[in-house]
């Protein structure tokens, strides 16, 4: 059986990952993939029983290192319980965030030791590198602005609530993420209509997955 492909959505808060990946996940399946959807912090039932903890802010009086742990306590669980072997099994997994968020929110705007992350990292994804990453670009007051009127009367989580500045210097983290990475990295204008993010998705996502993931029947569609 031919391995899967792996892709991750990551972007600052309110870039529209959910969104695009629903869609994406549709248009792939009516092309007959195997798609799988999951997202971190959750994914699994380990993980989602950390997920309460760290968007509630409980952990974060404990300071950004145990934050990161506990991030990588549930990306381990994800990795091992629901990631792999869906890609094993020849899947599509899409993921709404995966080790670029804790690089980004934990390593540069945690200010937490590169050498600690970069460890934490290798051990908790250990080795299921994303084969495609989607960095869904967008202005951090937009951003706030969408994420503000998607939660409503709800109170903000823990990533939500922090100054512009802080999303800023994500969004920058982001960015030269995506410069280091290029074969891996896609940076995708966030500030369009829906339908114009779906169809340069579609068209990145599609000329990577290559003939041997696309049914001949739907190869021009």
């Amino acid at each position: 059986m031919a391995r899967g492909f792996f892709i991750t959505f990551e972007g600052g808060e309110g870039a529209g990952k959910s969104t695009q990946i629903s869609r994406l996940a549709e248009r792939l399946r009516a092309m007959g993939h195997d798609v799988l959807v999951t997202r971190e912090p959750g994914g699994s039932p380990g993980a989602e029983a950390v997920r309460h903890v760290l968007l509630s802010g409980a952990a974060e009086p404990f300071g950004p290192v145990m934050e990161a742990i506990l991030f990588a306590a549930a990306r381990s669980d994800h990795v091992e319980q629901v990631i792999r072997p869906a890609v094993e099994r020849g899947a599509v997994v899409l993921c709404d965030r995966f080790m670029d968020s804790s690089r980004v929110y934990q390593g540069i705007t945690g200010d937490l030791d590169p050498k600690f992350m970069a460890a934490l990292e290798r051990i908790t994804v250990n080795g299921m590198v994303p084969d495609l990453t989607l960095i869904l670009d967008i202005e951090p007051e937009k951003g706030l602005e969408r994420a503000a009127a998607r939660r409503g009367e709800g109170a903000a989580d823990r990533f939500e609530k922090e100054t512009v500045d802080v999303h800023r210097r994500r969004r920058e983290a982001y960015l030269a993420i995506a410069d280091a990475e290029p074969d891996r990295c896609i940076v995708i204008d966030a500030g369009r209509s829906p339908d114009e993010i779906a169809r340069v998705i579609e068209n990145v996502v599609t000329a990577a997955l290559g003939a041997s993931h696309t049914p001949a029947s739907t190869a021009d569609a």
